[in-house]
């Protein structure tokens, strides 16, 4: 809103006249729980699973394809960055987001 004024204990709406204290509007913040890394079938992903190519995906800066079926050593999730797993194909270390991979049971 356009209208509100700020001092330094609290606000008010210019138009109205309602005036609130700073600190209702001041949640403190929740702590959130451990990430929840899914497959692009909705299986949970943890460190140490296998998992396998859903479709060939172009890895970027090479000339390498990696195709549909290509299985990885085991995981390791990520806990931040675009990426959520880290694994190891064709000799490689990748980055990969969890859309891209399917969980493959031992």
């Amino acid at each position: 809103m356009d209208d509100v004024t700020e001092s330094a204990t609290h606000y008010e709406c210019l138009t109205c006249g309602h005036e609130w204290e700073k600190t209702t509007l001041e949640e403190p913040e929740e702590e959130l729980g451990p990430r929840v890394v899914k497959d692009a079938y909705g299986n949970v992903l943890e460190d140490g699973d296998i998992v396998q190519m859903i479709k060939d995906k172009k890895i970027t800066g090479t000339s390498k394809v990696l195709k549909s079926g290509t299985k990885s050593k085991p995981i390791r999730l990520q806990e931040d960055g675009d990426h959520e797993i880290t694994c190891k194909m064709d000799g490689l270390t990748l980055g990969l987001k969890a859309k891209f991979v399917k969980k493959v049971n031992p």
